[in-house]
């Protein structure tokens, strides 16, 4: 038996655009199908927004929706928000989507891309663990922990 897991982000009218993003970071190819592609009439809110998105990219697959109505740009509105503290991670997500590499240069330059316009919750270092290991939350809101595979 073989299975895959494929993480779906839910977006407030941003999924295009979050899509265009990890594309420019991670490469691959974008898909996109509107809710007016599906049948939803025109000059309905929301007609062109995604009912269906999908990047795909060298092992790595998003999906990504816009959920109807809830046109809000900021990512908090459904992210919640993650903050180091005191030597903790502190958090009200459901969820931190993992990237791991198998060298510091790879995931250097994931982090690089995912970090244009992102909050930075632990810096991009060696850890106890990893040759490099660091947690982000990007532009749309979701939290990235990024490592090197330990060898």
């Amino acid at each position: 038996m073989s299975i895959t897991t494929t993480t779906h982000l839910n977006f407030r009218g941003t999924a295009r655009q979050a899509l265009e993003f990890y594309r420019s970071v991670f490469g691959g190819e974008v898909t996109a199908a509107t809710y007016g592609q599906f049948g939803m009439p025109e000059g309905v809110p929301g007609f062109d927004k995604i009912v269906f998105g999908q990047i795909e990219s060298d092992g790595l697959r998003l999906m990504a929706y816009d959920i109807p109505g809830l046109d809000d740009p900021d990512p908090s509105a459904t992210a919640g928000t993650t903050r180091r503290e005191n030597g903790a991670t502190i958090t009200d997500r459901t969820f931190f989507q993992s990237l791991r590499a198998d060298s510091l240069d790879e995931i250097r330059g994931y982090w690089d891309g995912l970090a244009d316009g992102a909050t930075v919750i632990e810096p991009l270092a060696a850890s106890a663990w990893s040759a490099g290991f660091g947690m982000l939350t990007d532009r749309f809101g979701v939290t990235w922990v990024l490592d090197v595979q330990a060898g």
